[in-house]
């Protein structure tokens, strides 16, 4: 039935592009993986259209579920898991440029939405613009992103002068606020990851199973990685949290001053 909901959904005219992405064309697609397709067009396709693909082909529709940007969400009549996002090419244009040729690093995440659009399967592409767009991406990974990367992230783990993500899980310690603990820590990670990943030259994957990417793409691992993640993974509000964490983290110093970086 996918096939059928594709080709109806390429029919509108205003459609411009239409690309495959998330779970389906990365790591460890499994019974639970649905399917992201990325419409690209001016403005998401009018809602009457949208309406008409979920009354032909869902058993149940979300549309105009914005939570996280423009989109809807269908569970097909044959059971198949739908994600639909509405994007703009100009944005894509806009994203590329700030990270891959601009060099702009996020604190975390720096370059998942670039990841996104590099391991899209292009199902359609009516003008050719979202895959020159892609074929940017298939250049050397920038030495500059790669540096401002690791700079805008590093401090924040643990050497800045106040307020780096382990002191912040200290101070959560000490108040015995478990809830600050689990969001702190989650962001010491999203820091870790970025790092990681630009260490490796990689696009990072975004949230899910970061720990297996990192074995599939990278060469460059800190020492006993998996045994201080599945550590700190369980021991989150536990006594021996800031001692995990500290060797977690001693562990990446050791593999970046190994590299040259610190």
């Amino acid at each position: 039935m996918i096939e059928s909901f594709i080709d109806k959904l390429s029919e509108h005219p205003a459609l411009q592009a239409l690309a495959l992405a998330g779970s389906r064309t990365g790591l460890g697609c499994d019974a639970l993986s649905d399917y992201d397709l990325y419409i690209y067009s001016k403005q998401p396709l009018p809602l009457a259209f949208r309406q008409e693909l979920a009354d032909t082909f869902s058993e149940k529709a979300e549309l105009q579920n914005d939570y996280f940007g423009p989109g809807d969400e269908m569970q097909l009549k044959d059971g198949t898991f739908v994600d639909l996002m509405y994007r703009d090419l100009d944005w894509v244009e806009d994203e590329i440029t700030r990270v891959w040729v601009g060099h702009q690093a996020r604190v975390g995440y720096s370059t998942a939405f670039v990841h996104n659009i590099k391991t899209s399967h292009v199902l359609i592409d009516k003008d050719g613009k979202f895959s020159s767009l892609k074929q940017l991406l298939e250049t050397d990974y920038p030495q500059a992103l790669q540096k401002a990367i690791i700079r805008n992230n590093y401090p924040l783990l643990r050497s800045k002068l106040t307020a780096s993500f382990f002191d912040q899980i200290e101070h959560a310690v000490q108040r015995k606020d478990h809830l600050s603990m689990i969001h702190r820590t989650a962001a010491l990670m999203e820091s870790y990851f970025d790092i990681l990943f630009a260490l490796n030259k990689q696009t990072h994957p975004g949230e899910k199973r970061q720990q297996a990417w990192v074995h599939a793409t990278c060469s460059l691992i800190p020492p006993q990685f998996d045994e201080d993640i599945k550590e700190l993974t369980q021991g989150i509000g536990g006594e021996t949290q800031l001692e995990t964490i500290t060797r977690l983290l001693d562990h990446l110093d050791e593999l970046l001053k190994q590299e040259g970086w610190v």
